[in-house]
């Protein structure tokens, strides 16, 4: 009876320890605030509900990009648009570093949302790649409706600080931010797409996703 006892509590601190996050585990983020969450897998499927909401928009190449294109991959969103002067040209050159690194993965996807889609067209869109030599089959700049992708930053990825769900499609918006969103479309992290260090850092935090478990 006792050997019993001793095996049944073996197995189960066997199976609390593989249920454990590791240390270097990411976080998943549930709301606005981004009160970071460390979870295993099993109590991330329990208590994170929020998840990307479907979609579907055209890329530089005249493609449609649906949440089909993304599913069970990893996948980074930002937002910007063409004709921005200021913080655009500066994500777009720091993510070149991104293309380099995952260029040949299929597994990973970099979703850039056009936050003036009634200026950037396909071919906006096409001039604008070519321009910062973005050439990788997995880096698609989305068009669309203004609602929807409008709708999909400040309630699906929670885009901008101080969002409130009370912000409509009429508020432009502008932002730096960069969201790493896992394989089951949880949001994992968020990043300063302005910073190359970073980009560095949303570099290392993609490789420890891939080996998520």
């Amino acid at each position: 009876m006792l050997r019993t006892t001793i095996l049944i509590s073996s197995f189960l601190l066997l199976i609390s320890c593989q249920n454990k996050p590791s240390k270097n585990a990411l976080p998943y983020y549930n709301n606005a605030n981004f009160d970071s969450q460390f979870l295993n897998t099993l109590e991330a499927q329990k208590f994170i509900d929020h998840t990307i909401a479907d979609f579907s928009m055209t890329d530089q190449h005249n493609k449609t990009i649906s949440q089909k294109d993304i599913e069970g991959k990893i996948h980074i969103a930002n937002f910007f648009f063409t004709s921005c002067g200021s913080i655009c040209p500066k994500m777009t050159n720091n993510l070149i570093a991104f293309q380099d690194e995952f260029k040949n993965e299929k597994d990973i996807v970099l979703l850039s949302y056009s936050v003036t889609p009634w200026q950037d067209s396909v071919p906006v869109l096409k001039k604008f790649a070519e321009k910062y030599k973005i050439t990788a089959s997995n880096w698609h700049l989305l068009t669309g409706s203004k609602k929807e992708i409008y709708q999909l930053a400040r309630q699906s990825y929670f885009a901008e600080e101080n969002i409130g769900f009370a912000k409509d499609t009429s508020e432009f918006m502008h932002t730096e931010h960069l969201l790493l969103v896992d394989k089951n479309k949880k949001i994992r992290g968020i990043y300063n797409a302005t910073l190359e260090l970073e980009i560095q850092q949303l570099m290392k935090d993609v490789h420890t996703l891939k080996n998520e478990k």
